[in-house]
């Protein structure tokens, strides 16, 4: 039996399972603003586990993320502790905007300050009320609107507290990157709290397949802490992919792009991406492969201007295992955990 967990002037008891409400600034009409927290306090002793999503307010695959690991029936036999942040940044999230109402991303505001602005309060908030009171994190993300990102894990792989968890996620790709200043990931590591980043998906969108990747990672990470019991006997997960370095293809002039990749889609230096015409026809320009690799983030929308982030390439040399990784995503009840088997989001 472990002792009370302490979040937010409460003491949550062991075997306990309790909504909270952290108090943030409130609207122009006096309205009060709260971050939702559920904290499952397990029975038994254990690493502090937590999840976050909706950081930037408009990235909503987190929260259904979350919604999932919340249902399973596993976590009543939990060790240590799980906070779950469905929706950090709440302003955001209920304007359908990436940024907090006072234009700042709040993602490059960690770890902010309690008399800043108001992202800088916020995200003090966040880092005194979850992250300074947690072991590892892992921070759910998508791509910026009208962008879409290819499954994959962003973390420092130099942190020895995330080399191996990043890989037991066991998403199609690991991005090996230095995180940003002011993001959380970096205020995180400053409080030695390693955070791995869920990159999937777009903006205003829920993906299924991105989010069945993400529950059964987020299962494979708390059996790697030991939180949970070791998965029943099934095919066993195939290694993640290691991205040496990625880059983005961009456009060299303005105009309507026609893609002929897809998220996914394995290149070859000097392959055709897509092509950028004018409005008349008059003119094409082909897009081509700056090197080999996989397409794991691209733009949606056609109408671009010179200088655009087009097509974003991550460099490997595991070119076969990618293969099997992408057969296995075309089948999507590989990715169900036996225990969660619930009817699939249809965009």
């Amino acid at each position: 039996m472990q002792s009370a967990f302490a979040i937010a002037g409460q003491l949550i008891q062991p075997g306990e399972n309790r909504l909270l409400r952290l108090p943030l600034p409130g609207l122009h009409s006096e309205t009060s603003v709260h971050m939702p927290v559920r904290v499952i306090h397990g029975r038994e002793a254990g690493p502090v586990l937590f999840l976050s999503g909706a950081v930037h307010g408009d990235e909503i695959n987190g929260i259904e993320i979350i919604r999932r690991i919340l249902s399973l029936p596993s976590l009543k036999r939990m060790k240590g502790t799980l906070l779950a942040v469905p929706i950090v940044n709440v302003l955001g999230f209920d304007s359908h905007s990436r940024y907090l109402p006072d234009r700042r991303d709040l993602n490059r505001c960690f770890p902010g300050q309690e008399e800043g602005t108001l992202a800088a309060r916020i995200a003090n908030i966040f880092m005194q009320e979850i992250v300074v009171r947690s072991s590892i994190g892992i921070d759910l993300h998508t791509a910026a609107i009208h962008r879409d990102n290819f499954p994959q894990i962003r973390a420092d792989l130099k942190d020895p507290a995330l080399y191996n968890l990043a890989y037991s996620f066991a998403a199609p790709v690991l991005l090996h990157s230095a995180p940003p200043v002011g993001s959380l990931r970096h205020a995180a590591a400053h409080k030695s709290v390693s955070v791995m980043v869920f990159e999937a998906g777009e903006a205003l969108r829920f993906d299924e397949l991105s989010i069945r990747v993400a529950v059964h990672g987020i299962l494979n990470v708390m059996r790697e802490l030991n939180m949970l019991p070791p998965a029943k006997a099934r095919k066993k997960s195939r290694p993640t992919v290691l991205l040496r370095s990625s880059h983005w293809v961009r456009a060299s002039k303005s105009g309507i792009l026609r893609a002929q990749v897809k998220l996914g889609d394995i290149v070859n230096k000097g392959e055709v991406l897509g092509i950028i015409s004018d409005p008349t026809g008059q003119s094409d320009q082909m897009v081509l492969a700056s090197g080999d690799g996989i397409i794991i983030g691209r733009t949606n929308i056609p109408l671009i201007y010179e200088g655009e982030a087009l097509f974003h390439i991550g460099s490997s040399h595991q070119r076969a295992l990618l293969a099997d990784h992408l057969d296995t995503l075309s089948h999507q009840d590989e990715l169900t955990p036996p225990e969660l088997v619930e009817e699939p989001v249809i965009v």
